[in-house]
């Protein structure tokens, strides 16, 4: 074994474990430096010194920290936190570690390094995997003193490493070597402590023990004891090699796991970027498919859209399962399969046992078998409240769809979704002809509908839109019904999740609502401009606007989703008249009169419109001759003039 000098292995510790820390500083005549902040490793390493690091901490940002300051001096480091945990073995790997060792959750840390340190005195050696002895090895499931005759002068065990025993650790005390084991195998472990002690070396042994749950493997380190006071004993470390390969084990699945999510995330990050410039929804869909096979972490990938009767039909897919595509593309596809549940319940159906479970069967169950397919996942292409079609994904896996990769799949649908709905917007706005739906919707239930049916009023939508937090917000004015009676109804209307009276009429009244469930909103997740909303009777009339590609029976069947009673009344192709701003100037000119277009002028060119104001109220009227109230009626009506041609030009959307 080579000795070390003081200084040539680190110990860097957050304040969580600085009792872990100071132990090993404390206990071994300081071979070991132990730092508690970075600032100060990172100066010892900058002049120079070049030694392994032992990390030892549980915030996962520090110690992320503490390794990018050892990866720039280029030194091995191993992470130890007292407890171990899936995100700070993410940090360690991602982060350039040797390797990654919990010291457990069994017994105290700090003590277990006490115990050891205090018997043991050990030195370090000059690799890296000798410092991970110390922290895992060398922090041992047993630790026995044994005098030069084999007697048990002294032990600590894991709690659950005593249950194994058929005698507990304190019945050890005084008893020999061969008290403990069967004549041959205490003379093998015999010979090993005589070696160590007339050698003064550290000596290794492995042997069989018949504990409470069978024979098991043991290694022991056999370490004499050199200090005078405690000559002729030796400190005898055993693992369990059982346990330390079960949690091997462990630790390979989990980088397995993390590695695997490291993958799926560069798939899905892959697909995010293509959806930026498709410029068709076909495109999209086919290049999220392309683009998911070729990650080789699932064989087949396909799209289906809704058939206009509660099913879903096959549109693209991509993969080397082509007999399952061939398959799905032949199959009519009932309400009671996971892909129309998906498009239907706006929600992620998955299963990773296709081949052992009842999910398939016939022409689907031999074309799985042929292919492997032993999981699938239908995710909801959806933004907000409509829902495009569904992407249904195929893996050869048997574990592939666990919590983690549905979380991935939810952003991706999401995000496709929302790329679909931008692509329907542009596509609308940029159309010189387009087409137009009258739908009837009877017997809805929601604030519309019940008054006009309670009171014998008229309902109308005067304006409907996004807020910054994502919900819609809809401005509704009733005729026929005053502005009180409306806010009591919306504020006790189980639709409504909010609510503010605009308008006070003795017999009308306009109210701003967010509803819960919207018509309005589902169509505007469809890329469509609703042109008028009209409700009478519990009848609602809804004159609708989409591009001319649109697929009419999406919309009916996205409204039907919502009202169960929707029907087309019409549909026509109208063209888009194109206004110059030359046409739209001369029509605002035509709408204000020469007061109004006065007030404004002298307004905008004298300031008032700035922040901070270049003239003030009084000085705008001033200047036209006029008194301020005088100034102001003319001001606002002008501006009202303004927005009412910019809006309505909109129409209503």
């Amino acid at each position: 074994m080579v000795a070390r000098k003081p200084g040539d292995v680190v110990g860097i510790c957050h304040r969580s474990a600085v009792s872990i820390a100071e132990t090993l500083r404390a206990e071994i005549d300081e071979p070991a430096r132990v730092f508690d902040g970075l600032d100060s490793l990172r100066a010892t390493l900058e002049n120079g010194s070049r030694f392994p690091i032992v990390v030892i901490g549980d915030d996962p940002e520090w110690v992320s920290n503490a390794l990018e300051v050892a990866r720039a001096a280029d030194v091995p480091t191993v992470v130890a936190p007292p407890t171990g945990s899936e995100r700070l073995a993410t940090v360690a790997i991602r982060g350039g570690a040797e390797d990654y060792v919990p010291l457990g959750d069994a017994v105290d840390a700090s003590d277990r390094v006490t115990q050891v340190l205090e018997t043991a005195k050990m030195e370090l050696t000059d690799s890296v995997e000798t410092v991970l002895d110390i922290v895992s090895t060398t922090l041992p499931d047993e630790v026995f003193v044994l005098d030069a005759f084999g007697t048990y002068l002294d032990n600590s065990v894991r709690p659950d490493s005593a249950d194994l025993y058929t005698a507990s650790p304190e019945e050890l005390i005084g008893q020999t070597l061969w008290d403990a084991f069967d004549d041959d195998k205490a003379d093998q472990l015999y010979g090993v402590l005589e070696a160590a002690l007339e050698g003064e070396t550290v000596e290794t042994i492995r042997y069989e023990l018949d504990t409470t749950e069978g024979i098991r493997q043991f290694e022991a380190r056999v370490i004499p004891i050199t200090d005078e006071a405690s000559r002729n004993r030796v400190v005898w470390l055993a693992r369990d090699l059982d346990e330390r390969d079960s949690r091997e084990l462990a630790l390979q699945q989990r980088r397995d796991r993390l590695d695997l999510l490291d993958r799926i995330n560069s798939a899905v990050h892959r697909v995010v970027k293509t959806l930026v410039e498709a410029p068709t929804q076909a495109a999209v869909e086919r290049e999220v498919c392309d683009q998911l096979v070729a990650s080789d972490l699932y064989c087949g990938a396909w799209v289906s859209h809704p058939s206009g009767d509660g099913d879903v039909v096959y549109q693209t897919g991509s993969g080397s399962a082509q007999s399952y595509l061939e398959a799905i593309q032949e199959l009519d596809l009932d309400q009671d399969r996971p892909v129309t549940r998906a498009l239907r319940e706006n929600r992620i159906h998955s299963s990773n046992e296709l081949l052992t479970g009842s999910v398939l069967s016939g022409d689907l169950l031999e074309a799985a078998r042929e292919h492997d397919v032993n999981a699938a996942i239908a995710v909801p292409l959806a933004h907000g409240d409509s829902v495009h079609g569904v992407l249904t994904v195929l893996a050869t896996r048997t574990d592939a769809f666990g919590d983690r990769e549905k979380e991935a799949f939810t952003l991706l649908g999401d995000t496709i979704g929302f790329a679909i709905s931008a692509i329907k917007n542009r596509r609308l706005l940029f159309a010189d002809a387009v087409t137009l739906l009258e739908v009837s919707i009877e017997g809805g239930d929601s604030l519309a509908f019940d008054l006009t049916r309670k009171y014998d009023c008229q309902c109308t939508l005067e304006w409907s839109g996004g807020t910054a937090d994502g919900q819609t917000c809809q401005y509704v004015r009733l005729d026929g019904l005053d502005g009180q009676t409306l806010l009591e109804e919306a504020r006790a209307h189980e639709t409504v999740e909010e609510c503010r009276l605009i308008h006070d009429g003795e017999t009308s009244g306009t109210i701003e609502i967010r509803l819960s469930e919207s018509a309005v909103r589902t169509l505007m997740g469809y890329g469509a401009t609703i042109r008028d909303v009209t409700v009478e009777d519990g009848e609602a009339t809804v004159t609708v606007e989409v591009s001319r590609d649109t697929p009419t029976r999406e919309i009916i069947e996205a409204l039907q989703r919502v009202y169960e009673n929707t029907r087309l009344i019409s549909k026509r192709e109208v063209d888009r008249s194109v206004m110059t701003a030359a046409d739209r100037r001369n029509r605002i000119l035509d709408r204000l009169t020469e007061r109004q277009l006065t007030a404004l002028r002298v307004a905008y060119y004298g300031g008032y419109f700035d922040w901070p104001r270049g003239s003030t109220g009084e000085e705008i009227a001033e200047a036209m001759d006029i008194s301020p109230p005088t100034m102001h009626q003319h001001l606002r009506r002008g501006l009202e003039e303004l927005l009412a041609d910019f809006f309505d030009a909109e129409h209503v959307e």
